[in-house]
């Protein structure tokens, strides 16, 4: 009977921005939760993902990509990210073996040599390699870490990913299910919804920088009768130049920013959903504190 006993923790996710650590959140949860972008920097908040089985329950948390902060809401991010690292019971160091050992991952393993929490190295992006070049990739960061575990994966193409999940069940500790069976996340839906419409803007206008723009949801509702939700939400821009290209010429960029999120938003609600847009400016917003509380990131929740 000691065998079959439940297990349940929490695995953070970590690595330079962009090396698929949403990817595969997302694979794995097998629902679109976190942001995904080719851009680096995207993810700002703990998004947790939740893994169920019938004997165990992983929730993995996808921190902000870990890198030298260049503002206050830079330092917020490291602050979030590094914190987590203490509290989970597993960390997956994730690298991209396309793009191999860089100065950020020196950074990194700095961090970790100052945690007690066991690391996995998880090496993803292995399609786009010559299987030569993976030996060599491994034994580069071996010696610069004693991981716990060593996997290769394709987060995309979904390569190894049951490898994975089973080798993180061998770490985790006996506990109980934390979330209902069904659930993927523990953010609320409006949460997801305006990072949907987040990642719709950087995906359309590629020349703008990430972290210039914020969703702030001003209502989400169904309508007495109605089987349609109704969505508000201003998209936030630091200058009066980003307003105008996320509006377009004759509020084209907007349509096709509302447009392509309201597919993935239906999809999440399971229901119509009518999705109104809007543009502000809020000037420098990342360097004011009060906006950033405005805007959810409470550094008192950390």
């Amino acid at each position: 009977m000691e065998n079959n006993a439940y297990k349940s923790g929490f695995v953070s996710i970590i690595g330079r921005p962009n090396v698929g650590k949403s990817t595969f959140l997302n694979n794995v949860v097998g629902q679109k939760i976190a942001i995904m972008s080719d851009k680096p920097q995207t993810t700002r908040n703990k998004v947790q993902g939740v893994y169920t089985e019938n004997d165990s329950q992983i929730i993995f948390i996808d921190t902000p990509g870990i890198h030298k902060p260049k503002h206050k809401l830079g330092d917020f991010m490291m602050k979030v990210a590094q914190n987590t690292l203490k509290e989970v019971d597993l960390v997956l160091f994730m690298i991209n073996a396309e793009e191999g050992y860089g100065r950020g991952d020196e950074f990194i393993i700095e961090r970790l040599k100052t945690i007690q929490t066991p690391v996995f190295l998880v090496v993803n992006k292995i399609d786009q390699i010559h299987p030569d070049h993976l030996l060599p990739l491994i034994e580069k960061y071996k010696e610069l870490y004693p991981f716990k575990q060593i996997v290769p994966i394709s987060a995309l193409q979904g390569n190894n990913i049951n490898t994975l999940v089973n080798q993180i069940k061998e770490y985790l500790p006996e506990g109980p299910q934390y979330y209902p069976a069904d659930q993927v996340t523990d953010h609320p839906e409006r949460f997801i919804v305006s990072e949907l419409i987040r990642e719709k803007v950087l995906h359309l206008t590629r020349e703008e920088i990430p972290h210039s723009i914020a969703v702030v949801m001003d209502s989400m509702e169904r309508r007495d009768n109605s089987d349609t939700v109704y969505v508000a939400a201003t998209i936030i821009v630091e200058r009066d130049s980003q307003k105008g290209i996320v509006i377009g010429k004759q509020g084209s960029m907007l349509k096709e920013v509302g447009k392509r999120a309201r597919v993935d938003i239906e999809a999440l609600l399971g229901s119509k959903v009518f999705l109104e847009l809007w543009v502000k400016v809020q000037k420098d917003w990342r360097n004011k504190m009060s906006q950033l509380r405005d805007f959810g990131f409470r550094e008192d929740e950390y």
